[in-house]
């Protein structure tokens, strides 16, 4: 293994639990550095993690709630001033509901996390990406958009109706896909390439916690879905395999995939980036490194 692969550095959200635990296990196996920014705790009983957690080769980054943007900015402050570079960036951390909810700042939930938040925290952390070698995005996007069969903005913030699965959570995917295809132009002049990945259908299902999915696709999933390492596998492949040198594209089995809905991709971008602009930069903390 070689140095500069020893020194690169990966920031990971939702690291803690599900694919992104696989993917962070698979990028310190590889004696590769991991910035997790989590709201749960590291297994206590993982003797893998907790070493790695005191040689410091895995740093923890706390927030108690993504979609407040209070706690969001805090902790994205306290990573600024306390990292020098990030290789990768997994924008990975997400969730399914099974009724119609909103974030703080009054969008519908799904949206507010899987669109919205992945946006914040690139921009955000933008220039240690482009300190870092690798310069690379990638999002955790779903193929469950490919039943989506309208799609606007105003849908995407305010739902008309609710289906678990097909419908918020399924276009805020959607969502998250265009705007990565959108801005990759514009983050191809600062060096960095942005991906959409879809990892598989996984078993990341967890005692007692809501999953979000139908009752027929719950039992399928515990029944018949790979482990989260399937998904793991496929976010790093997407990140450093064949299609590294790529930009803007979605990847569905590791293979560049089309998107529906394109014509309203630009838009989509634009929306986000006017929510980051006046709601999010509207607010400051300061984090004493």
């Amino acid at each position: 293994m070689n140095k500069n692969q020893r020194e690169h550095s990966a920031l990971i959200t939702g690291a803690s639990s599900g694919i992104g635990l696989a993917l962070t296990r698979k990028m310190l196996s590889e004696n590769r550095q991991v910035i997790a920014l989590i709201r749960s705790d590291f297994p206590a009983d993982d003797r893998f993690l907790q070493n790695h957690l005191k040689d410091g080769q895995l740093r923890v980054y706390k927030v108690k709630d993504l979609t407040d943007y209070d706690s969001l900015r805090y902790a994205l402050e306290e990573i600024k001033s306390k990292e020098q570079r990030i290789d990768i960036l997994f924008n990975n951390a997400g969730g399914g509901l099974s009724e119609l909810r909103y974030s703080k700042q009054g969008r519908e939930l799904h949206y507010e996390l899987l669109t919205v938040v992945p946006y914040i925290i690139l921009m955000e952390l933008k220039e240690l990406i482009k300190n870092g070698s690798l310069k690379t995005v990638i999002n955790t996007s779903s193929q469950v958009f490919r039943f989506t069969k309208n799609f606007s903005i105003e849908n995407l913030e305010h739902p008309k109706t609710f289906r678990k699965m097909y419908g918020p959570y399924a276009t805020s995917k959607l969502a998250l896909s265009l705007w990565t295809q959108a801005i990759a132009p514009q983050l191809a002049k600062e060096g960095i390439k942005i991906r959409s990945v879809d990892p598989g259908i996984n078993n990341t299902l967890r005692k007692g916690k809501d999953s979000g999915l139908t009752a027929g696709f719950e039992l399928f999933m515990r029944l018949f879905s790979s482990p989260p390492t399937h998904g793991a596998n496929l976010l790093f492949e997407a990140a450093l395999g064949k299609h590294r040198n790529e930009t803007g594209v979605f990847l569905f089995k590791n293979r560049v995939a089309d998107l529906k809905f394109t014509e309203h991709a630009q838009r989509v971008l634009d929306r986000i980036t006017d929510i980051y602009s006046h709601e999010f930069l509207g607010g400051s903390v300061q984090v004493n490194g």
